[in-house]
């Protein structure tokens, strides 16, 4: 995907295999065209706010962030706090998708805002099954600004 088209969906995932397969459920289940992914929080940031390698990228934002939580750089969590503070970005829906099940990183990520907190199954077909239901409630069902 050019870097400067429209973008339904921001990936942000240090993984490749878990950005993969994340890319190729939501293709085939027909729930984003465009699809950005990101490797690490600095350069999500960078997308969001359209600065550095994505200052020339046009003025929308995405329709959905699926952020992980630990990431190089910058994490999750300060990404999601940017995102939150600042009124051009409050309103994207923001799914944070994470193998932490801790209870601290719960809680931290619903008071910073998160509209939503996925845990990664470890089970390749728990996982595809997950992303699907989730990009599939967040993409049709759920209603944005």
């Amino acid at each position: 995907m050019n870097q400067f088209e429209s973008v339904d969906i921001l990936l942000v995932e240090d993984n490749p295999n878990d950005a993969e397969l994340t890319m190729r459920t939501l293709r085939k289940g027909n729930l984003a065209n465009h699809v950005s992914w990101v490797k690490d929080g600095a350069e999500a940031l960078e997308f969001i706010f359209r600065n550095g390698a994505y200052a020339g990228r046009p003025d929308q934002n995405p329709r959905l962030i699926l952020l992980d939580l630990k990431l190089p750089k910058v994490d999750g969590i300060e990404v999601l706090k940017r995102l939150k503070a600042d009124d051009r970005t409050r309103a994207i829906p923001v799914v944070m998708v994470t193998s932490s099940a801790e209870c601290r990183d719960i809680v931290e990520s619903y008071k910073l805002g998160v509209n939503s907190y996925v845990v990664k199954p470890v089970e390749f077909e728990q996982f595809s099954e997950t992303v699907a239901k989730a990009g599939f409630y967040w993409m049709l069902v759920n209603k944005t600004p």
